[in-house]
């Protein structure tokens, strides 16, 4: 795993970056939705479990909820699996076809909101504001770009186009205007539906469609608190409108995806490398998680081994920072969804080899401003600790064991990008698995006692009985937070401790 300096590390260090760090979502669908495939999918790789709702109805969707329910039930040593319900969102897209239309270039066709249209040169769309959304010069892609038509010029009620770069049009097909969002709301009927759907079920978070601004978000969480429903709201950033609001739709926020496959359909496709890397940036800055999602390794729905640039794809969103990657069609209908998940693994594994060298850890160390002033806010003190905590485990090259009731520190440790793994125990469930997505973090479920010291020793006996570490080995112990555990106020204390049976 590592390079010809390996053989210099410790042991100890090697073990502790053996594990990978970036979290891998999966879409679970018809080629993984039976019990056999989501316990192989999780024990290949991966982290959070991912519910598209534009596929699939509320029956089989509860069957993966239940499935993944009782695979966590199970499985208590770290290996947890969060649950993500992606809305569908405001979809434009043209209607059903008896059969697929051939569309050639220079061809004259067009899209008309009146419903049950369907000729060889005119199909209905299923939005009747098509028609203000669209004007003369614009160009319209079907499919992400898979198939493209210029717009000529709109009757009241259809919009006359010609072709660009014909193909297949087909039933259903999803349809963008470059450089423009739909004027449809954020959140529709059939969302809300499958917001209330996901409340009843306690998934772990939403990842909501065609967010444009943080009104929606403030809607989405105004409602959830309403229904005391614990649940974290990732925006997915996929429209035009999203990237001027970019930094108050993730203020608002709980992390972010960036959702590349309608980005690089509203907006230039060569703006979608440096978008991503200002979203990742952007989340980073704000100690938000950002999964990077799309086209990872579309090859491999149908064929065994990825392309060389999909592998690079992986790398670079490692490199950049990502907390997770995603596979949506790969695993979700793919013919090779395990391999899939094996290739994402191996991939992001080797490149964090390459970055977190203990010697030259590139954990983000807290600013020293905050050391001349005579009093520390709560939250300083726990960045500080934070920061601090990090780089003795780098120096020392141990994992860390973080105590947490909220998850604030883990979070914050995660942050900081520490070399080694983050070893999270928590005493409440839903706290497990909210930290299943973030960067370098395996959250442990653990009820802690009232004495600190006995809480202590049971997380090192669990940690060796599971092999994470080995007997002798040092690890460095973090109890620090807003929230205190065995104190009436806010404690930090960070220790080194050798792991003893």
């Amino acid at each position: 795993m590592y390079s010809e300096a390996s053989s210099e590390i410790p042991s100890q260090a090697a073990i502790a970056n053996s594990r990978r760090k970036t979290k891998i979502v999966c879409t679970i669908g018809p080629s993984t939705n039976t019990r056999e495939m989501i316990w192989k999918l999780a024990e290949t790789g991966m982290n959070v479990a991912r519910l598209n709702m534009s596929h699939g109805d509320h029956q089989s969707h509860q069957k993966v909820i239940n499935l993944v329910k009782e695979y966590n039930a199970q499985n208590t040593d770290g290996n947890v699996i969060a649950i993500m319900l992606d809305t569908k969102g405001p979809e434009v897209r043209s209607g059903d076809v008896p059969e697929p239309i051939m569309l050639s270039e220079g061809q004259e066709f067009n899209f008309t909101i009146k419903r049950g249209v369907s000729t060889e040169d005119t199909v209905s769309v299923n939005y009747d504001d098509f028609i203000n959304d669209v004007e003369a010069g614009d160009i319209l892609l079907v499919d992400g770009g898979m198939m493209s038509l210029a717009v000529k010029s709109k009757t009241a009620d259809t919009v006359k186009c010609e072709v660009v770069d014909g193909g297949e049009l087909k039933s259903r097909r999803h349809l963008n205007v470059r450089g423009k969002s739909a004027t449809l709301p954020s959140i529709t009927e059939k969302d809300w539906e499958d917001i209330k759907f996901g409340v009843e079920n306690g998934v772990d978070f939403y990842a909501v469609s065609f967010v444009k601004d943080a009104k929606v978000i403030h809607e989405l969480k105004d409602y959830l608190k309403g229904v005391n429903a614990d649940i974290h709201v990732i925006p997915k950033i996929e429209s035009a409108d999203s990237i001027p609001n970019l930094q108050s739709i993730i203020a608002a926020s709980d992390g972010a995806m960036v959702a590349r496959g309608d980005l690089g359909a509203e907006l230039p496709i060569e703006d979608v490398p440096l978008l991503q890397a200002e979203i990742v940036q952007t989340c980073r800055n704000m100690e938000k998680p950002v999964i990077v999602a799309t086209n990872m390794l579309e090859s491999m729905i149908d064929h065994p081994t990825p392309t060389r640039a999909e592998v690079s794809d992986i790398a670079i969103a490692v490199r950049e920072g990502a907390d997770a990657i995603m596979l949506s069609g790969e695993t979700a209908h793919g013919k090779y969804p395990l391999k899939a998940v094996k290739v994402m693994h191996t991939v992001a594994l080797r490149t964090e080899s390459s970055i977190y060298n203990p010697t030259t850890s590139p954990s983000v160390i807290a600013s020293a401003q905050g050391l001349q002033n005579e009093e520390f806010s709560p939250s300083q003190l726990s960045k500080m600790f934070g920061s601090h905590a990090t780089m003795m485990a780098n120096t020392l090259r141990t994992p860390i064991i973080v105590f947490t009731q909220t998850g604030s520190m883990a979070v914050l440790l995660s942050h900081y990008r520490p070399s080694s793994t983050i070893f999270a125990f928590t005493n409440e469930e839903r706290v497990k698995l909210r930290l299943a997505l973030y960067q370098g973090v395996i959250p442990i479920h653990m009820e802690f006692s009232d004495d600190a010291e006995e809480t202590f020793s049971r997380a090192i006996s669990s940690l060796l009985k599971a092999q994470y570490v080995k007997k002798g080995d040092y690890v460095t112990l973090v109890q620090s937070g807003v929230t205190s555990i065995w104190r009436e106020e806010s404690t930090h204390n960070i220790q080194v401790r050798r792991a003893q049976v």
